[in-house]
């Protein structure tokens, strides 16, 4: 497929990965001269068209991520029966490469490549995206250390659609969470399973559950303790170990509950190797943190222990209860057994919310109950296609044989805006119904871009928007370029620089970052073009801004506790025809 030319665009130049859902290209993308990589779906996920709609929305909606750790998404488009998404192109090395090559790793480096990958998450939960597929194939690692996480939406795409085309079963099952292999509900706390089982190979060089087919794996991960890491790979500090067994607990709630905890939890850790080995050595706030925590765990423990016992209880107790209601029927004791609740009218209702209507129904008749579909509704706190709202409520008491009212979520009424930049005016109407949204005002503009083509819009892609709402747009004339006087934005804020820039007619290009002892954190240190020079309205213009002043050397201590710092690039979001 190299050589061809998706949408009038994006050119494939040569094949760079082989995947079980995609095939990778490096491209290039014409409009804005730059290198990409093209992601092209293998046509048997192409064939369902509720996975396809699915895969559209996901894949916009991570469009909307901006963050260093997370790989970007500039487009997801179709073309006859291709569908693709045009993504950022990095150079670097798979972590599954790197696993082969290096493991069992250096602790101190996994650490810092799952602090990485959790930041990635806590961007992504925060803005109710769950990845559904973190594996080491789906993440990067650049050639200055950069960790990048990728493919967000398409694991959920594929979850709503179907979990196996054909007899293969779609997803990484070897880094499931036991709720994934139930076909049960998932939340933030699934990536973070996944993530700890990512963790365990890295230190050990090896999954904790594997088999002879996907099948057996699931299983092993819904029933199997995880064999610790230390019992395999000696020289792993306990309270690393301790981390990795509470990400990878079989319970959701006794895991982490947020990235942003994870990431506390790995700043607390703190290690210092000596002749004898490794050891443990932490400040007396982290000494106490994990006092308290080692508390908390034993109290979980406890507390399962303790549940364990009351279900084995209860369980004979229903067996007597049942033993003394066969006596009573059996001695013609109607009214004792009707005051024990035998001949009751009412039962609690069970719980259906966060379920498909399909397992709704399953579940509701297995309780007793039938079940009615009620009204689509737009909800915040379930996904689309799951129901939100039931009636009776869950435990209220209902009818035996009573129906239960179930209304499906229609997803959040706040959508994400598509990206239409590029693309023609007159398909921009149609491709924005799609999304929900309307064409609002078309402002054309003097550029030489070909006629027609859409320069700008207003909000910008990635943008969170009630649906229904209007999305305007700047479309070009064709008719050339009008000259501008570049402005002086060196020694502004960043906001400030992006403010003159735009209100002179030209466009943000890339924003990179650098130390600077003499111009504060955040402040503009260079601009690409000289302040007052002509220049066509509508050129980037790329601007360098303050770090702040360098650090002192790290001496040996601190660099036990302490992260390396990083410099950071950003990119402007693609508003700009001609990068």
């Amino acid at each position: 497929m190299s050589s061809r030319l998706l949408s009038g665009r994006y050119e494939l130049l040569e094949k760079i990965g082989d995947g079980g859902m995609a095939v990778v290209y490096k491209g290039k993308d014409r409009l804005l001269n730059r290198f990409i990589a093209i992601k092209i779906l293998r046509p048997e996920f192409t064939k369902d068209a509720t996975f396809v709609e699915n895969f559209k929305r996901e894949s916009q909606a991570a469009a909307g991520l901006t963050h260093p750790n997370i790989v970007g998404v500039y487009d997801v488009g179709r073309e006859g029966n291709i569908n693709y998404i045009v993504m950022e192109l990095i150079e670097g090395r798979t972590l599954n490469d790197i696993i082969e090559d290096e493991a069992p790793m250096d602790y101190k480096k996994v650490i810092d490549i799952r602090k990485q990958v959790a930041s990635a998450l806590k961007i992504a939960h925060k803005n109710k995206i769950i990845h559904r597929d973190v594996k080491p194939h789906n993440i990067m690692i650049t050639n200055d250390g950069i960790v990048k996480l990728a493919d967000f939406g398409i694991a959920r795409a594929v979850n709503d659609a179907t979990l196996s085309t054909g007899s293969k079963i779609v997803g990484s099952v070897h880094y499931f969470s036991p709720e994934q292999a139930r076909g049960n509900y998932v939340d933030e706390r699934s990536d973070i399973y996944s993530l700890g089982i990512v963790m365990y190979e890295m230190l050990t060089g090896r999954v904790p559950f594997d088999g002879e087919n996907p099948v057996t794996v699931a299983l092993k991960h819904i029933n199997e303790e995880i064999t610790p890491p230390s019992e395999l790979v000696a020289g792993i500090p306990p309270a690393l170990e301790r981390c990795v067994m509470k990400a990878t607990s079989k319970y959701q709630t006794n895991r982490y509950s947020s990235a942003e905890e994870l990431i506390e939890e790995l700043d607390n850790i703190s290690f210092v190797t000596d002749v004898a080995g490794t050891s443990v050595f932490a400040s007396t706030d982290v000494i106490e943190k994990n006092r308290k925590r080692k508390a908390a765990e034993a109290a979980e423990e406890e507390e399962a222990e303790n549940k364990k016992k009351k279900k084995k209880k209860k369980g004979k107790r229903n067996a007597i209860i049942a033993a003394v209601i066969i006596l009573l029927l059996a001695a013609g004791g109607w009214f004792a057994a009707w005051k024990m609740g035998v001949f009751s009218s009412t039962k609690p209702a069970p719980e259906l919310r966060g379920l498909s209507f399909d397992e709704a129904k399953a579940k509701a008749e297995e309780e007793g109950f039938s079940i009615k579909k009620g009204k689509d509704i737009y909800s915040n706190d379930y996904p689309e296609g799951k129901v939100c709202t039931q009636d009776p409520e869950p435990g209220q008491e209902a009818q035996k044989e009573g129906t239960i009212t179930v209304h499906i979520s229609k997803g959040s009424k706040e959508g994400v805006v598509p990206n239409v930049v590029g693309m023609k005016q007159e398909d921009v109407e149609e491709y924005l119904k799609e999304y929900g949204y309307i064409l609002g005002n078309v402002k054309m503009v003097t550029d030489p871009a070909e006629e027609g083509t859409v320069l700008a819009q207003d909000p910008e892609r990635g943008t969170p928007l009630d649906k229904e709402s209007k999305i305007n747009i700047e479309v070009s004339d064709g008719k050339g370029t009008e000259k501008g006087t570049v402005p002086s934005v060196t020694g502004l804020s960043l906001e400030d620089a992006k403010t003159r820039i735009k209100e002179e007619g030209f466009r943000v290009g890339r924003v990179d970052y650098d130390w600077d002892n003499s111009i504060d954190k955040g402040y503009v240190i260079y601009q690409q073009y000289q302040a007052n020079s002509l220049l066509d309205k509508g050129t980037s213009i790329d601007i360098q801004v303050s770090s702040g002043p360098e650090p002192a050397p790290e001496t040996p201590e601190d660099t036990a506790t302490d992260e390396t710092e990083e410099k950071q690039t950003e990119e402007e979001p693609a508003e700009n025809p001609e990068g």
